[in-house]
């Protein structure tokens, strides 16, 4: 079975692929406000300390376990506990599946506004303006239009396979949403407001940087900016060719994933002083807006403010969205996809329009009862499963692993004291995520 998976068939494409699935809308709606609103230079210097203290060793566990396994999570995790409870493995891998079945159905309709946003100023330059009013508009006809369509574009690169769809795809959108990310700073900066922005990002205030709120909220960004604890990274990390070195990769795809970070808030915290300049109101209770507001509602403002500029500068922030989006859905599909096939022999193409399916039918039911499911699930899912799954992850390779764990096997003492690390320290600092999110 092992020669027949597909796989990645270069380091660049892994790293780009992977790095795509940890760039998701987190990084973008969600790091540089967290970095604003918590001592600006002051969080960027924490969150940094704490990829490595605790983000970094969590991707190499979850990319260990597939990579060893050369497995889907369901298998590999199997694998991991068969001398303690298989059972109990192979369940946290279903566990797994279906949390990515709930990131997708919540997902592809955030995705879907994105896309709409995006098609918004093609349709106002064209001199459509009813329809761009509602591509611009929440509302359910939107919503049941434009989730299919993202789950659509979302199959059609899946379909292809890894080599074919994941990493040439990965090849093709990484590079274009660093392009439009890095132009719109320069654009954006170039702005009044932009430089009290960029004091606010980048000017340290070390008062706060041992602040526990602080470092709490670095870690828990740390870690769901990297799209750990849902087993994307443990899927791709069982597609990655035999002799790959793991370490180096770890630190490739998490350095990538990291400067996406940083320059996401190059531009949004200039943006939103920008917009605050332009006389749109950016503050709630003393703290910037965040997340949905401010995508969806400080920027529209923005860009509405600029005049016909502001036309091809939504084009390019929501195309940016978009593959953002789109990058992030393919890894998470893979999972069940790779489950489907590998552990029930259905052809990809089968597997691939039944997870679409299945998405969409929990997609729809969400749409239909927006009001009180969206948020719950989202809650449910980032407060719960994934600092769990982390955890989990943590312990297995950590305590239960033994027998095909190279690692608690080797003699050299650098990977004894890694082994050690994620034994001891990982699994606290974990804790402290959970416990802090959990009780929000």
């Amino acid at each position: 079975m092992t020669n027949k998976r597909d796989g990645f068939q270069s380091r660049i494409g892994f790293v780009l692929a992977a790095a795509g699935a940890a760039v998701g809308l987190g990084n973008i709606w969600g790091f540089p406000t967290q970095a604003a609103n918590h001592g600006g230079g002051a969080f960027l210097l924490v969150y940094f300390i704490v990829i490595f203290a605790l983000a970094l060793p969590a991707l190499f566990t979850e990319l260990y376990i597939g990579y060893s396994a050369q497995a889907n999570p369901v298998v590999a995790l199997k694998r991991a506990w068969q001398d303690k409870a298989p059972k109990l493995g192979a369940g946290a891998g279903y566990l797994g599946l279906a949390g990515a079945i709930v990131m997708l159905s919540f997902y592809s309709i955030v995705a879907g506004w994105m896309l709409s946003h995006a098609l918004a100023p093609v349709a106002q330059l064209a001199g459509m303006q009813s329809l761009a009013d509602f591509l611009s508009n929440d509302s359910t006809t939107r919503n049941l239009i434009f989730t299919p369509l993202m789950l659509l574009l979302t199959a059609s690169i899946i379909l292809k396979g890894v080599k074919s769809g994941i990493e040439t795809w990965s090849r093709r959108l990484m590079p274009l949403l660093l392009v439009l990310l890095i132009g719109l700073i320069f654009y954006i900066g170039s702005l009044d407001g932009a430089s009290e922005g960029f004091a606010n990002y980048l000017k340290p205030d070390f008062t706060k940087v041992w602040d526990a709120d602080l470092i709490i909220a670095a870690m828990g960004q740390a870690f769901f900016s990297l799209s750990l604890g849902v087993g994307c990274m443990m899927i791709y990390g069982s597609y990655l060719q035999p002799g790959a070195n793991l370490g180096k990769l770890t630190l490739s795809v998490a350095a990538l994933d990291t400067s996406v970070a940083f320059l996401a808030g190059l531009l949004i915290v200039p943006a939103i002083f920008v917009a605050n300049h332009n006389g749109v109101q950016v503050f709630a209770d003393g703290k910037l807006i965040g997340e949905g507001q401010l995508i969806f509602a400080v920027l529209p403002q923005l860009f509405e403010a600029m005049g016909s500029i502001g036309l091809f500068v939504a084009l390019a922030f929501f195309v940016l969205m978009s593959i953002a989006s789109v990058t992030s859905t393919i890894s998470s599909t893979e999972i069940p996809v790779a489950f489907l096939v590998e552990n029930h022999g259905l052809s990809r193409k089968l597997s691939t329009w039944l997870v679409t399916l299945v998405v969409f039918i929990a997609s729809a039911t969400i749409i239909a009862n927006f009001d009180w499911l969206f948020g719950l699930v989202i809650q449910v899912f980032t407060q719960y499963q994934l600092p769990l799954m982390g955890l989990f992850y943590f312990l297995t390779l950590g305590w239960v692993w033994n027998r095909g764990n190279k690692l608690a096997q080797s003699e050299h003492k650098g990977i004894k004291l890694l082994l050690w690390y994620i034994r001891i320290v990982c699994p606290i600092l974990m804790s402290a995520v959970f416990i802090n999110v959990a009780i929000k």
